[in-house]
């Protein structure tokens, strides 16, 4: 029997302190990030259940508790129990047990497999699992693979919750202890208490601020090495974040001793000085001085941006000889027999693509970079060249490869990921078997992506990067393709001409005007809709905002023939914020996916996430093959196994309830990661409430991410802001100079 400390708040010295035994019946509400809980209670000889409320590390229905703490009324809820210390006890009774172990606490046993045992075993069937769990095969219904996957979960569940507890004690959140558990094992506690700070580095989730946490309560010194190395990582880690591929020694120096000093603890500038000397003696930072300022990089960020700019300037070294006049009357003989005409621009990018290894082409929607990219790919195909298409996400392949006709697949297909190494099997010991290759949305391209696809294309084979400029710069590090174009070593064709089909369309006519600092045309939404790109003011205040976009959705948008559930994507400058995308996901969940007694559901770290949700990707998963950003939705939910099936377009993908931090509801997501993404409607809302983050390329991407409709929600005020705001975070990356091109500048501005 272990007993449990709860973080309940409270003076207990003023209220006395009483016992309370009972059966948990049901759980009201448990938080998996902080355990506070709300249950209800069965106690022996009471006929009402008793409310109790405290922080419970893990607790289930069925499970029996002898509880320490003082009694509350509360205004709304009347007479609770406020839960101070807890311990467990075996049930005692059959009913008991069948809930205890029909709950959910063991994987593989649900309540139909709990009576099946309990029926069998009565009154000692706890202690057969514990002691003699082989004979679980009598049960009828019971084989001897559930036998084993019975016996596994009980071992786990047990150290689990010795983990759990070990962890809630010094203060951090139960969401994380299975991971935790699943990353070290039986050596978990050991690890975590030499070196909270390893957390950190090891597992998705688990930041700086949380082992730091963890850290004071097992008593580690504030001004500890361990401390000042994992918070200047973590320094190092939020640049990362927010696109940087280093930081200059000022900024780090000053962003580091505001995170290192608390109340307790004042950091000075020197001493991160002293500790950054000692890293960089021992290669756990690279320090890089240019024009007199140190600048310092995560190894890895250094060596892949220093290893991309040789793996491009290798692609521009080899030498391409082309029958220049030939390639031309091959374009004069393909337009003509497809009555098509070339712009000066597109002509001139059809030409460089069979004249240069590497190339950019860029421009604005409607500029024609689809249709001058389909006559570079038939130009490459009449030229006998084995062709690749590749793009950042599934849809942009998706996209890329209907417009080509040939097959396009996602990098991390095309490079060919290998779960055994957790690296790409295509590099420069195996490069692609490609003579030319489309990559395409090459806006999000961050710098290690970028590295792993370029150092695998052949030195004598023909490279054609496609983007939007003008477009957000990537989520990940980096800024590959403003860094490649502001290098000037590489060609590049921008394409600026609008063509007449698309001069019809609002959505293109917004983008180019908000391009050049104008404010868009924006037909209002009470008007008939003739155009595809409408505006509704929403109201002044956030709060008309949220009010504004569910009545679109609910009535305006299944009026003009779209399905709201599956055709509408709200994209949000934010996530916070009344109109930001926590707030919109919890409000539009409610609207288009309600709770149903047909639709299971699981509540993790706050969120519910139920059946027929849609759901997005918040990190690269190489082994189960989905990505940051991908979207799916939530097929399936089993409680007994404690999985949940995502539908990933025409694929099923298992996630076990340990890994759902990966996964995010989205039925609004953020427009940056919606890059790469078309959906038929975007409801766009822009208010003050996002001044910090508003730019004029957030809603240029946002904008041009719709199809055939985009409503944008919001005032005036702040589409105005938008616009002007041309001045977007700086970038710090030493691409450009590291490809001989714009040396004088450490700095690229995105």
């Amino acid at each position: 029997m272990s007993t449990y400390q709860t973080n309940t708040s409270g003076d207990s010295s003023v209220t006395p302190q009483v016992s309370l035994t009972g059966v948990v019946e049901r759980i009201t509400f448990h938080s998996e990030e902080s355990g506070y809980t709300v249950a209800r209670l069965q106690s022996p000889r009471v006929r009402e259940l008793t409310t109790i409320v405290g922080n419970f590390a893990n607790i289930q229905a069925g499970q029996t508790l002898q509880l320490q703490g003082t009694w509350k009324e509360h205004l709304q809820y009347g007479q609770q129990f406020q839960v101070i210390k807890y311990s467990e006890t075996k049930p005692a009774t059959l009913t008991g047990i069948e809930k205890y172990l029909g709950s959910g606490l063991i994987k593989g046993v649900g309540p139909v497999t709990a009576k099946r045992i309990v029926a069998h075993f009565a009154l000692d069937t706890l202690e057969i699992i514990e002691q003699d769990s082989d004979r679980l095969i009598e049960v009828p219904g019971i084989g001897k693979k559930r036998v084993k996957m019975i016996q596994r979960a009980w071992v786990e569940q047990k150290a689990i919750k010795e983990v759990m507890l070990f962890l809630q004690t010094h203060g951090v959140s139960t969401t994380y202890a299975v991971k935790i558990f699943k990353q070290y094992g039986e050596k978990s506690i050991a690890i975590v208490t030499n070196n909270p700070y390893q957390l950190s580095e090891d597992i998705f989730g688990i930041g700086f601020l949380t082992a730091d946490l963890i850290a004071r309560n097992l008593g580690v010194d504030p001004a500890s090495t361990f401390r000042y190395r994992a918070g200047i990582k973590h320094v190092l880690g939020e640049a990362a974040e927010d696109g940087h591929c280093f930081l200059p020694q000022p900024e780090l120096l000053t962003a580091a001793t505001t995170k290192l000093t608390t109340q307790e603890h004042t950091s000075t500038a020197d001493a991160v000085l002293e500790v950054l000397r000692t890293m960089g003696v021992e290669q756990e930072l690279i320090l890089e001085t240019v024009e007199d300022v140190p600048l310092y990089f995560q190894p890895s960020f250094f060596y892949t941006e220093q290893n991309l700019a040789i793996s491009i300037l290798k692609l521009l070294e080899r030498p391409q000889t082309v029958d220049l006049p030939r390639v031309r009357n091959w374009i004069e003989r393909f337009t003509q027999s497809h009555k098509i005409t070339l712009s000066p621009e597109q002509q001139q990018a059809v030409e460089m693509a069979a004249t240069q290894r590497v190339m950019i082409l860029t421009g604005g929607p409607g500029c024609g970079k689809t249709f001058c990219t389909r006559t570079i790919v038939a130009l490459w195909k009449a030229m006998g060249k084995k062709i690749a298409l590749a793009a950042p996400t599934g849809r942009a392949a998706q996209r890329l490869s209907e417009m080509a006709g040939i097959e396009a697949k996602t990098i991390h297909r095309l490079l060919e990921f290998d779960p055994a190494t957790r690296g790409f099997k295509r590099g420069v010991d195996e490069p692609l078997p490609h003579d030319a290759i489309v990559v395409d949305e090459a806006s999000m391209l961050d710098l290690f992506l970028a590295h792993s696809l370029i150092k695998a294309v052949r030195t004598d084979a023909h490279l054609l990067i496609v983007g939007d400029i003008d477009q957000l710069p990537s989520v990940g590090p980096g800024s590959v393709l403003g860094d490649l174009i502001k290098s000037s070593r590489i060609p590049v064709v921008r394409l600026t001409q609008v063509f007449r089909q698309a001069q019809s369309s609002g959505i293109i006519r917004a983008a180019h005007q908000i391009n050049r600092g104008q404010y868009p045309t924006l037909e209002t939404i009470s008007d008939a809709p003739v155009s595809d790109c409408l505006w509704h003011s929403g109201g002044f205040e956030p709060e008309h905002g949220v009010q504004a976009i569910c009545e679109l959705i609910r009535d305006f948008v299944p009026s003009l023939g779209f399905d709201p559930v599956t055709d509408v994507q709200v994209l949000c400058p934010m996530t916070r914020g009344i109109v930001g995308t926590r707030n919109l996901n919890q409000v539009l969940q409610q609207l288009l996916n309600p709770p149903a007694l047909e639709k299971p559901q699981i509540n993790r770290g706050g969120d519910m996430l139920r059946v027929g949700d849609r759901v997005i990707q918040l990190k690269n998963d190489y082994e189960r093959e989905v990505f940051n950003g991908d979207l799916g939705v939530v097929g399936s939910i089993d409680s007994t196994e404690h999985e949940v099936m995502i539908q990933f377009d025409n694929r099923e993908v298992i996630y076990d309830y340990a890994d759902l931090n990966e996964l995010g509801l989205a039925w609004s997501i953020s427009i940056h990661k919606s890059q790469g993404s078309e959906y038929p409607v975007v409801i766009l809302p822009l208010y003050m409430q996002h001044y910090l983050l508003l730019s004029r390329n957030l809603v240029y991407t946002g904008l041009t991410r719709a199809k055939k409709l985009a409503i944008v929600v919001g005032s005036n005020k702040a589409i105005g802001l938008a616009v002007r705001q041309n001045q977007v975070g700086k970038r710090y990356t030493r691409l450009p100079a590291r490809l001989g091109g714009n040396t004088s500048s450490t700095i690229h501005q995105s």
